[in-house]
């Protein structure tokens, strides 16, 4: 026969499991890193999803809590790192993790990084182009920040050689990979500006990987590079790869053999734009000789060359007529205005101004004087009729009639007692007197006589 007491119920032994597993506590602080799959989001902002890896799978729930402090969307097959306590689902019988924690793995996390940093820069206006320093049109001097052994500074020499041999270059060799990279291409800007010499700086090295290139993304390079007295060209990379260094420099290069080629012009095309230039100014000077020969041409066949004596002749006596104009014109306007300030002045001798004037001051003052004498009048007349509505006012005020004794009587609802109809026995009524109410109730009610 088989006894009972022996056997538990499955909810306890689930509760049981549940208690041991959060009483452990290095799985309250678990700490893994899998794969997403059957992810889904609740409406109520809970995330429900499997972790795995090749050999196992551990189902995982994150609470709204927790959920909505995550910078990125969690799908299917995306890598992440999590943190958070394990215990066991009592309804299923199934242990699973409860995340506090989410990440990105990997790459994910290298980009959020980058995001970061771009926002912060961005937002202190670290990328805007009032900040960017204009690239000479004709570097000479010219600063290299790059592995001495790289293949970007023999594209960069070859390049900048090819195109304009008087430009000298200097080269700051640096670490481009690691986790000394960043201070040293930092420190290699700062000694560049110290060199009074240098025209410009060129910042880079050749293509990789988000790690390769990670030195670039650095806050230490950005700062250093947007500090910089000296305009600064990126050429980090290849052409689909942007750095932080990229956002913060004057100018950005696909490539280190396109910073070359913006750094510098091409000899070449100098050249030619040279002789072009000569060509202009050439047929230009020829242009301007043809046209001051025909100009000294048509002034030697001139009358003024052919005849000086005879045009000083005509000049005098064009001289002489135009004076003689003059003085008529001038007589003439003399007279003019001589009648006109003859008539000004009889007008100006009938109405004299400052008559006038004496006679508006005395209006003026006449008026004044009305208006004030008009005005004492009426104030008069107001208070006197005032002080008369005052008096008619306090005869006929309650108060005056309470001050020889008399009262008046409000029944419980403020309303004036006229009758002994209006009330009852045991009401409260309310008696207002010269200097104050008395609150009291009726004990009885005796009505006059009809003959009184």
């Amino acid at each position: 026969m088989i006894e009972n007491d022996k056997y538990i119920s499955v909810t306890r032994l689930t509760r049981y499991i549940r208690q041991m597993l959060e009483s452990d506590r290095a799985l309250q602080e678990v700490w893994l890193k899998g794969e997403i799959s059957n992810f889904k989001r609740h409406s109520r902002g809970h995330l429900y999803l499997t972790l795995k890896d090749k050999n196992a799978r551990i189902r995982a729930v994150m609470f709204a809590s927790s959920a909505r402090h995550l910078n990125f969307e969690p799908k299917d097959g995306m890598k992440v790192l999590v943190h958070g306590s394990i215990s066991l689902y009592e309804p299923y019988g199934e242990y699973q993790i409860y995340i506090r924690q989410m990440e990105q793995d990997g790459l994910g996390r290298l980009f959020l990084a980058y995001e970061a940093l771009k926002r912060k820069l961005q937002t202190e206006g670290l990328f805007e182009e009032a900040h960017k320093k204009v690239i000479p049109p004709v570097a000479y001097e010219i600063g290299i920040i790059t592995s001495p052994t790289g293949a970007a500074v023999r594209d960069l020499f070859t390049t900048i050689k090819r195109r304009f041999p008087a430009a000298r270059i200097t080269l700051f060799p640096v670490l481009v990979q690691g986790a000394d990279a960043a201070p040293s291409i930092a420190s290699a800007i700062t000694r560049a500006n110290q060199m009074r010499t240098l025209d410009l700086l060129i910042v880079g090295r050749g293509g990789g990987s988000i790690e390769d290139l990670w030195a670039f993304n650095e806050e230490i390079v950005a700062r250093a590079i947007f500090q910089s007295r000296l305009p600064v060209i990126s050429a980090v990379g290849h052409e689909t790869d942007f750095t932080i260094a990229d956002f913060v420099a004057d100018k950005r290069a696909p490539t280190p053999t396109a910073a070359g080629e913006f750094a510098v012009p091409d000899v070449r095309e100098l050249e030619r734009r040279i002789d072009q230039l000569f060509t202009r100014i050439h047929r230009a000077l020829q242009n301007k000789l043809i046209r001051e020969k025909e100009r000294l041409s048509r002034l030697n066949k001139s009358y003024a060359f052919r005849y000086p004596g005879q045009l000083v002749l005509q000049k005098a006596q064009e001289h002489d007529r135009l004076f003689e104009r003059m003085k008529r014109a001038g007589s003439r306007l003399t007279s003019q205005y001589g009648d006109r300030l003859n008539v000004l002045d009889r007008l100006l001798e009938k109405d004299r101004p400052n008559e006038l004037i004496a006679r508006a001051h005395k209006i003026l003052s006449d008026r004044t004087a009305q208006l004030i004498r008009s005005a004492d009048h009426y104030r008069k007349t107001r208070q006197s009729a005032y002080e008369h509505m005052v008096l008619q006012l306090n005869a006929l005020s309650p108060l005056k009639v309470m001050a020889r004794g008399y009262s008046i009587v409000y029944d419980q609802d403020k309303h004036l007692v006229r009758s002994v109809k209006d009330v009852s026995p045991g009401d409260p009524l309310s008696v207002r007197l010269r200097d104050g109410n008395i609150d009291c109730q009726i004990w009885g009610i005796e009505e006059a006589e009809k003959n009184e």
